[in-house]
């Protein structure tokens, strides 16, 4: 009788489990993940780098929240051929924000494929459809996102804001900005997306081209202050950068 009334809540408490474990799942699962890719034009050729982010919306009960990604900047090694000193050479830095003004919107990233895909299909393409979008679209005018170049990856006071239009009055002469583009792609099997069959995960690893981020401090917000974008928090400038 005993045993049976320990198996009997167990069984429940499995149940339970189970429910709170799907609904996380539900709740924390990407609405859609899309690839950013970005291209520049280099007297060595064209160099390319992306990164795959994912779209959060707000699925908590109490709507209290907001739509969140997850993902990292995009960082574009642009002397990836010449420079021994890897690291060293020029870059491209995509960050998660844009310029609005004298303010930096960290929320626009959130919303860059579906206006992409709108954009280029000649009408609105609502968050319910984003992924089940198919094809490369291109990122342009002011969904292009605010872009930097560190003289120094190492240090975050040499970060200099760079104009989509006349990149090479930063990375000079022969550089040029080719474009941007974005692709929804599957979701996968999140949370175990680990690659492979079982979907792409979000990218990671800036820390490893911009390791000031990885140390304690304000760095980020250093690097913002030196590019001449607005001032903000530590944490919301460390989110132009990486959002967990």
């Amino acid at each position: 009788m005993r045993l049976s009334f320990i198996s009997k809540w167990a069984g429940l408490l499995g149940l339970l489990a189970l429910i709170v474990i799907a609904d996380q799942i539900r709740i924390n699962r990407p609405g859609h993940k899309y690839r950013l890719t970005v291209e520049v034009t280099t007297p060595d050729g064209i160099r390319t780098a992306s990164g795959i982010l994912a779209v959060v919306p707000d699925r908590n009960y109490n709507r209290g929240g907001r739509t969140t990604m997850r993902g990292e900047a995009v960082f574009v090694d642009l002397d990836q051929d010449r420079s021994q000193d890897r690291g060293k050479g020029k870059n491209l830095v995509a960050l998660l924000a844009h310029q609005q003004g004298a303010k930096l919107d960290l929320d626009d990233i959130n919303y860059v494929a579906l206006r992409a895909y709108g954009a280029a299909r000649g009408n609105r393409v609502s968050f319910s459809d984003i992924a089940r979008q198919t094809g490369i679209v291109p990122v342009q005018g002011e969904l292009i996102p605010v872009l930097l170049s560190f003289g120094d990856p190492g240090d975050p006071q040499t970060a200099r804001l760079v104009a989509a239009e006349h990149a090479d009055t930063v990375l000079g002469s022969g550089y040029a900005i080719r474009g941007l583009t974005a692709e929804v792609v599957p979701n996968g099997f999140w949370p175990i997306d680990f690659g492979g069959v079982l979907g792409e995960p979000v990218t990671r690893g800036i820390e490893t081209k911009l390791p000031w981020l990885a140390t304690p401090g304000d760095q980020a917000a250093t690097a913002l202050k030196a590019a001449g974008l607005p001032a903000t928090g530590a944490t919301q400038a460390l989110e132009a950068f990486a959002r967990k």
